[in-house]
């Protein structure tokens, strides 16, 4: 059993993917030996949670994810707990395993009941799993309900319940201070509700080993960088900023000090105001110039922080610089433009680095989709518009999605709500930027800059705000 940290990358792996290693773990293993080892998990690790716990509620549901809740409190009854059962199934419906294992805690003397005990120190969540595949309702909208609203921290088994283990959308799922997550680790878990819903995740692969490619990866640390003695400005490559329209100018000043902050070898600023400042008195390592006089096609083009409506005019230059990211503004125009798209489309068949940063609602625009729907399935939008566009796509919000369009697919494992601020995305765009200058491949790029975008957050120290210039200035390449 491992926790799983965000200091390497891991494998996910979607529904189908491990019902095939379950079939084929059940196939190889004696009977009931799998729900045997998963309950025996379980266990071991609630009592490693909470190790003075003497009462403790396992909630079961009517299938398999049941079952694993019933051999857990086999083992805690056997170690000395008093583990109570409520249980939401009917012993004719229920599958030959966990009927078996319902049988063998009840003739260890486990304690079953109607309702949750009263003052459980512990809770398991046996109830679905990744069985989830519609809205709670009834008794097990109640028992969800109960877990979330009691005092007891809850320990999720394999998922908490009703949370889509692929999509991590949930309308009401259980709020889990742990989630085990058995034989594999599911996407869901990691993106969209599934970071606020599982809490601490762990992973046990039940000693099974099995050779089933990996659906999407959690993004693990990107190697430091190595900057040579006998080096110079020019090694590390040139960043142009494209944007800052009237009233927008700070925008484009965050993107660029991210750039600047996180390696580039130079940086301009192409304000897209012609009454912008000349200078940034802050930051006058920035080097301001008029973006129609810039050479993009020998620059990392960041395009569109605070582009509003005058960097419509600037994108089909844009659109043929060497390397480029497009954010904000430049993704809602494109969103309303084909003749900009077919640009796009056709840049990014052509192998020229290209990395797309659009949060749900400019991912909805591309797509001619709602938020909403962007938000239900966030790896399958960004594949689409990895694909639709031919580029490196970064779905940002919690759990941010990284996908190419050939079907790579990871998920970031750091951040937190503290980026929830205008300007992070900002400072995002030019953290791509200055990668891409220096050589990168654009998924390496955009994996590294938003693990250390996020990983910048969780190290901020708690007593100081988050704002996204102080983000801007203390990023690490």
């Amino acid at each position: 059993m491992q926790r799983v940290t965000p200091d390497r990358p891991w494998p996910l792996h979607d529904v189908a993917a491990i019902r095939r290693i379950e079939q084929r773990a059940t196939a190889a293993l004696p009977a009931h030996a799998l729900m045997q080892r998963a309950g025996l998990a379980v266990a071991r690790l609630a009592l490693a949670l909470a190790p003075h716990a003497r009462t403790i509620w396992v909630a079961c549901g009517p299938g398999n994810n049941g079952g694993d809740g019933f051999e857990a409190a086999l083992h805690l009854k056997q170690w000395g707990k008093d583990p109570v059962v409520t249980w939401l199934g009917e012993e004719a419906r229920t599958p030959d395993d966990a009927r078996a294992s319902l049988q063998r805690a009840r003739a260890a003397g486990v304690r079953f009941a109607a309702d949750a005990p009263a003052g459980a120190g512990f809770a398991i969540d046996a109830l679905l799993g990744i069985g989830a595949t519609r809205s709670p309702e009834g008794r097990l909208l109640q028992q969800i309900q109960a877990l979330n609203d009691g005092p007891a921290p809850v320990l999720a088994v394999d998922v908490p319940s009703a949370l889509h283990a692929d999509t991590g959308s949930s309308v009401a799922c259980v709020r889990a201070a742990h989630t085990l997550s058995l034989l594999a680790l599911k996407p869901g878990l990691f993106t969209a509700q599934g970071r606020d819903a599982a809490g601490v995740v762990w992973w046990d692969d039940l000693q099974v080993q099995d050779p089933e490619p990996a659906t999407a990866m959690l993004a693990g640390a990107p190697p430091a960088a190595a900057r040579p003695h006998a080096s110079h400005k020019g090694s590390y490559g040139d960043v142009a900023v494209v944007g800052g329209a009237p009233g927008m100018a700070g925008a484009a000043l965050l993107c660029a000090r991210a750039a600047l902050h996180h390696g580039a070898g130079r940086v301009f600023v192409g304000f897209l105001d012609p009454a912008a400042p000349a200078l940034d008195p802050q930051q006058p390592d920035l080097m301001v110039r008029a973006w129609d006089s810039l050479d993009f096609t020998t620059m990392a083009v960041a395009c569109g922080c605070g582009g509003g409506e005058a960097v419509r005019a600037a994108l089909p230059r844009a659109l043929h610089a060497r390397a480029l990211v497009l954010d904000a503004d430049a993704l809602n125009a494109i969103a309303g433009d084909g003749s900009l798209q077919s640009l796009l489309v056709a840049r990014g068949q052509s192998g020229a680095p290209t990395v797309l940063t659009p949060h749900p609602l400019e991912a909805a625009r591309l797509l001619d989709l709602t938020a909403a729907e962007v938000q239900a399935n966030r790896l399958a939008t960004a594949r689409d518009l990895a694909r639709r566009f031919a580029c490196v796509v970064v779905l940002k919000g919690s759990g941010s999605v990284i996908a190419t369009p050939d079907e790579k697919v990871r998920i970031n494992p750091t951040g937190n709500a503290r980026l929830a601020i205008a300007g992070t995305g900002d400072v995002l765009a030019g953290m791509v930027a200055a990668r891409l200058a220096n050589g990168e491949d654009a998924f390496e790029a955009a994996s590294a800059a938003v693990y250390l975008h996020g990983l910048a957050a969780d190290r901020w120290p708690a007593h100081e705000p988050l704002t996204a210039s102080a983000l801007a200035s203390r990023l690490v390449a």
